[in-house]
């Protein structure tokens, strides 16, 4: 195979999220434990069963987007645009000396435009009957406008589209991105993913499928991963943005890489409308897939950020794929980031991968928070980085997405000494 298309290099990234709006402050606050949750500010939830969510916090969308080119984006496209953009200034890509028609963008959501269709709604419902929608309702709606938009602000004719697979979406964009790379099809793809369904259709939904968590005294304490008293999981918004090129693309322009991704699986449970595999099955099988693809054993890996939401079937179940593939073994460090900023669903797979390449960088495994009583079989087995970010070498670090429906997505990178 030709050297070009042997491996990718994800070396930009940048991330929007309820811990830090910028690279530097998300990384500090992951290191640091501190916990992205508070009561929900962007609607009246005080009658919801669940008051509480992991919102962005300071953002001004206009001190971005012009306030024209902001009222036709719903946040979820806001917040994409927002993130792509510091991610190729801070890549420094000067895409007219680039051949704009092999750079593309996959990119990720699974509500898409959520809250704007909402509000449609409800205007529509309190008026006479008369159908009075705005003409934005539809571009702002669709899961795939986010990248069509990014593809249009920069000129980017290559492969376009946008991955759906509820919470698995993000990581899926960036296998998917992996993938058309290693195909020789793109020099180039802008992907990651983003989502704002902090709204009331949302939390009435995920709170009516017993999903979200009820821990309404203490917000910040109500993620608990692995926990034996968590009680479901605390909804995110914001998104994360990765550049990922060809090796010798990025080594020919001068790139600054942080990470190679070498490897991806993308599987199902097969199992249940939301709930996962009792013993991981997609799972074992994503991570099996992933260091398949990568050509190593799974000895070499040193980091797993888990899927681990805090929900009661699913942190075992995850569990149980990594003892499945892994053993019983503290030689790895396991940890669960959805502790500090929540779940921000479609595009939670980004945010951790971007978790996992600065692990790989920095050789620091960031905590999982809130976990005062583990379950008593898994603390025995794994290191779980419990309370306290760790040190230590990490040359291949691992992310797990798990979506309803069944799907599962796996990405695995490697530190990069270029």
């Amino acid at each position: 195979m030709n050297k070009l298309y042997e491996k990718s290099c994800s070396y930009r990234y940048w991330r929007l999220t309820p811990i830090g709006n910028n690279a530097h402050d998300f990384w500090e606050n992951l290191k640091n434990g501190v916990s992205g949750a508070g009561n929900i500010t962007k609607f009246d939830a005080s009658k919801f069963k669940t008051r509480f969510a992991c919102e962005v916090k300071g953002f001004n969308v206009l001190d971005h987007i012009d306030k024209g080119e902001a009222r036709r984006y719903d946040p979820f496209t806001q917040y994409a645009l927002v993130a792509v953009d510091e991610a190729v200034r801070h890549a420094n890509i000067d895409f007219e000396k680039l051949n704009k028609n092999r750079i593309g963008v996959i990119w990720g959501s699974g509500n898409g435009g959520i809250s704007f269709f909402e509000e449609q709604v409800k205007e529509y419902a309190k008026g006479d009957g008369t159908p009075r929608f705005s003409p934005f309702l539809i571009p702002k709606m669709i899961v795939d406008i986010a990248s069509g938009i990014i593809s249009i602000k920069y000129g980017l004719r290559g492969v376009n589209f946008t991955s759906v697979s509820a919470c698995a979406t993000s990581n899926t964009a960036i296998i998917e991105s992996f993938n058309h790379i290693h195909w020789g099809k793109a020099d180039m793809i802008i992907t990651g993913g983003s989502e704002a369904p902090i709204c009331e259709s949302a939390i009435g939904g995920f709170s009516a499928a017993k999903a979200l968590s009820q821990l309404n005294e203490d917000p910040q304490k109500a993620c608990r991963p692995f926990d034996i008293k968590r009680d479901g999981f605390v909804m995110g918004e914001g998104g994360g943005a990765l550049i990922l090129e060809s090796y010798e693309h990025a080594i020919k322009r001068g790139a600054p890489i942080l990470a190679e991704i070498v490897g991806g699986g993308q599987t199902a449970d097969a199992y249940h409308l939301t709930g996962t595999h009792p013993d991981g099955e997609g799972a074992y099988l994503g991570m099996s897939e992933a260091i398949a693809e990568a050509g190593i054993s799974p000895e070499e890996i040193d980091y797993i950020n888990l899927h681990a939401t805090s929900t009661p079937q699913g942190d075992v179940s995850d569990l149980r794929a990594v003892e499945r593939l892994f053993g019983a073994s503290k030689k790895f460090n396991i940890s669960a980031t959805k502790s500090m900023t929540g779940h921000l669903l479609g595009a939670a797979g980004a945010v951790e991968a971007i978790a996992c390449i600065m692990a790989t960088k920095e050789d620091i495994i960031p905590p999982t928070i809130n976990t005062d009583e583990p379950e008593p079989e898994y603390a025995e087995k794994f290191n779980l980085t419990l309370g306290k970010a760790q040190h230590r070498t990490v040359n291949y670090a691992m992310s797990n997405t798990f979506g309803f429906g069944g799907h599962i997505a796996t990405s695995l990178f490697k530190k990069c000494n270029a």
